[in-house]
């Protein structure tokens, strides 16, 4: 198999139908219908190690220097170049971006997280997808509602409403595949739960199930509190997305491409998104959820810790998990090619 042929074993994989079982230092038991595919960074050789439980693919790098390569590279696509529109939602106005043609892809993000900051994974997607964007309820460009409960309470269920309102507001008469990174990938699956006809496919990336048996970001109790207050240095947040060997290697294309949150997001707003992911919980739910799931976690995430996506992985029906090794809460970041390499062939052949 040539090296780097991440589609044809990605997609062999997904067309397995038979139940499998996950290895994991964290769990073991029997899991239906799960990868777990690690990307190796420092082999050009192509392996495929065939077994049902594991699978191991290359991502190609250098055979004479100990770098870690990476596909992020100069993007050849602009958000800038993508007018910002606003639509009243509820009792709120969200910032949004639409492009592209084709079957509606929603992004959902994370804790803090502006739309401006996709952009840097946004290259490697295909362009037969209409791609839509958002900021969430008080953040970035999206006001955080008049009515005085809405702006001093947060809550996931609201803003997976806000979501599914959203839908609504674009006149998008059938269901979207969604993708939510970390606490959009909480939105994201309320959104399923609670509105499953708006919901097409999930993708869940660097999330989980919340709850206490959710393993927390580890973190110091300074640098959690720095991110939850908005006065989080640069370093401290590259720190909570990528491995620390990964940012050294890469200092160009951090530099470059990489989009910060600070000084988009008012504090209190962020205390109050903390707030909202803190109190939110899934797990015993997610029996019932009957949307095809694609799981995608990174080896090396300190603040949401594979065993949380493996967890999640293991209570929604017939849900696909992806293991990046090497890859931090940033993966999509980190290997936005790959990333978006099987994205795109679960979407393919989960039709």
């Amino acid at each position: 198999m040539p090296a780097g042929n991440i589609r044809d074993v990605v997609y062999k994989a997904l067309i397995m139908t038979r139940p499998i079982s996950a290895t994991s230092l964290y769990l073991s038991r029997s899991v239906t219908i799960i990868v777990i595919l690690t990307l190796l960074v420092f082999t050009s050789e192509s392996i495929a190690n065939k077994t049902l439980t594991f699978m191991t693919l290359p991502i190609k790098g250098s055979m004479n220097s100990t770098t870690i390569t990476t596909n992020a590279s100069a993007s050849s696509f602009s958000l800038d170049n993508i007018k910002a529109e606003k639509i009243r939602v509820g009792d709120i106005d969200i910032a949004y971006q639409i492009f592209g043609r084709g079957n509606p892809l929603l992004f959902i993000p994370g804790f803090s997280m502006t739309m401006d900051m996709w952009e840097p994974m946004l290259n490697g997607l295909p362009d037969n997808r209409t791609i839509i964007l958002f900021d969430n309820r008080g953040i970035g460009q999206t006001t955080a509602g008049n009515d005085s409960a809405t702006a001093t309470d947060f809550t996931i269920e609201q803003f997976a409403n806000d979501t599914a309102g959203l839908i609504d507001a674009l006149g998008i008469k059938q269901p979207v595949d969604v993708l939510g990174l970390s606490l959009g990938g909480f939105i994201a699956q309320e959104l399923a739960l609670l509105h499953p006809d708006k919901v097409n496919r999930l993708i869940l990336v660097a999330s989980s199930c919340g709850g206490n048996q959710t393993v927390p970001p580890q973190v110091s109790p300074q640098v959690f509190k720095s991110m939850v207050f908005g006065n989080a240095t640069e370093e401290v947040f590259l720190h909570t997305l990528f491995p620390q060997e990964w940012i050294q290697n890469n200092t160009q294309y951090i530099e470059n491409e990489f989009i910060f949150p600070m000084g988009k997001v008012s504090s209190e707003n962020l205390q109050l998104q903390s707030a909202a992911a803190g109190k939110w919980n899934s797990c015993e739910r997610l029996s019932d959820m009957s949307k095809e799931t694609l799981v995608i976690t990174g080896s090396q995430d300190i603040t949401s810790p594979p065993a949380n996506s493996i967890r999640l992985a293991e209570k929604i029906p017939g849900a696909w998990l992806v293991q990046i090794e090497g890859g931090g809460h940033g993966v999509m970041f980190q290997y936005p090619e790959k990333f978006a390499e099987v994205v795109e062939t679960f979407l393919e052949v989960i039709d």
